[in-house]
């Protein structure tokens, strides 16, 4: 339950004025159709963040060993630092039409914009300090649906009124916090 819990919870919060935040905010003013959209999230996340947790989770068990627990634990306090970098969306984005109608675009464009992200690198990070690709899986997935859902159904009115600074500041200290954690526990210090 650890894992479901941190995994909602790193995830929800960095997913807060990142990219596919802003994809979520561009699908919605464009297709006007909720439901496909946020069904489209549900399934790129799913997928995109189980083959991350598998990663994760096999990188664990391959390199096991202490100097593995380190680089888990200094990949969480990077992602601290990173999170605190706003993202932006490519403006391209809307200049391509539409061809395959709100869910498959959908799907694709959350699938690949989220590739190397930092909520997929998290995902990977939470999946090799986890070692519960389904636990983990789930709740970076309901990370993502906390975040992006609002994002679809209230759309730029979401970000006039949600002071991102502030939001950013929180998943960075939660991402410093784990991963300090994790260095502690490594190190023997707890």
């Amino acid at each position: 339950m650890e894992a479901f819990l941190t995994s909602t919870a790193v995830v929800a919060l960095a997913e807060i004025g990142d990219k596919t935040q802003l994809l979520a905010i561009v699908l919605a003013t464009r297709f006007k159709r909720p439901v496909p959209i946020i069904l489209g999230i549900l399934v790129a996340t799913l997928a995109n963040h189980f083959l991350a947790a598998l990663v994760g989770q096999q990188a664990a068990q391959i390199l096991e060993g202490l100097w593995f627990r380190y680089l888990v634990a200094a990949s969480f306090i990077l992602m601290a630092v990173w999170t605190l970098i706003p993202d932006k969306l490519d403006d391209d984005l809307d200049a391509r039409p539409a061809r395959y109608g709100a869910f498959l675009t959908t799907v694709v464009a959350f699938f690949l914009v989220e590739m190397g992200d930092k909520t997929q690198i998290a995902t990977v990070a939470l999946g090799a300090r986890f070692n519960e690709v389904l636990w983990v899986t789930a709740g970076t997935t309901l990370g993502m649906m906390v975040a992006n859902v609002p994002a679809v159904f209230l759309g730029h009115e979401l970000i006039k009124r949600v002071p991102l600074n502030v939001v950013r500041v929180v998943a960075a200290l939660l991402f410093l916090a784990i991963g300090l954690w994790l260095l502690a526990q490594t190190a023997g210090w707890i």
